[in-house]
């Protein structure tokens, strides 16, 4: 299960996220939920949790936008990087077998303000499934975190702090259900209710008072696709982190 990465540091499959989109109209066909802190594992060690994958149109009709979301919830003003000991991957399956044929990994460097990033990919996969290696290809982009970093009309990367997108209240969700509360974090600090039955109406959006460390990128959706694809090809695509 473990796999040797060529620079000395060793990896393992911790979590995923699933979203299966059609590629070439972006038609949403079927998706998973969020999953903030779905297990205690993961509310221990936040880096590894992978909060939210999303797949949408790009700025034009060719191209796509691949995000990955984690350590959601990060209080505002407080300073987050990336795990430097983490592999954080976009996988995309474009034959329809839910294996990957297609992976973007993401590596870092560093800690804080000068924290690095360094993409790899769309390349094959060395390893499929449970088993994965950082490619032996040479990097995609390299740059600061906090940063756009290539080309708007070739590969475009961020990777750093933003406001988590997903909504939802999450006071009366741990009043519907108050098991699931953390025992640590910021979240831990959301105070005893009353059990409830039903979210309130107008909802509240508890998340935007949050951030998340964020992955983005967008590029021609040919980088994705097999040889020849036409018609409306179909991708799956979820993400992984390893360590």
């Amino acid at each position: 299960m473990l796999r040797q990465r060529s620079f000395g540091k060793r990896w393992r499959l911790a979590a995923g996220t699933l979203l299966t989109v059609s590629a070439v109209s972006i038609a949403f066909r079927a998706s998973v939920a969020s999953d903030h802190q779905d297990t205690p594992e993961v509310e221990l060690h936040p880096r590894l949790d992978i909060n939210d994958v999303y797949a949408f149109p790009g700025t034009t009709a060719d191209r796509i936008a691949l995000v990955l979301t984690t350590s959601s919830p990060i209080t505002p003003g407080t300073p987050a990087a990336f795990d430097t000991d983490i592999l954080y991957q976009i996988k995309v399956d474009n034959t329809g077998d839910a294996v990957e044929d297609v992976v973007l990994q993401f590596t870092f460097d560093g800690e804080g303000a000068g924290q690095q990033v360094t993409m790899r990919g769309p390349v094959a996969p060395a390893q499929t499934g449970r088993l994965t290696a950082v490619s032996s290809s040479s990097p995609t982009l390299t740059g600061a975190t906090n940063a756009v970093l290539g080309s708007p009309t070739a590969i475009h990367l961020f990777a750093g702090l933003r406001d988590d997108p997903f909504y939802i209240d999450l006071e009366q969700f741990f009043r519907i259900i108050p098991d699931r509360g953390p025992v640590q974090g910021p979240l831990s600090k959301i105070g005893p209710a009353p059990e409830a039955s039903a979210f309130r109406s107008p909802g509240i959006d508890f998340l935007r008072r949050f951030n998340t460390l964020g992955i983005v990128v967008e590029l021609p959706e040919s980088l994705l696709l097999p040889a020849g694809a036409g018609g409306d090809p179909k991708l799956g695509i979820w993400a992984t982190t390893s360590r």
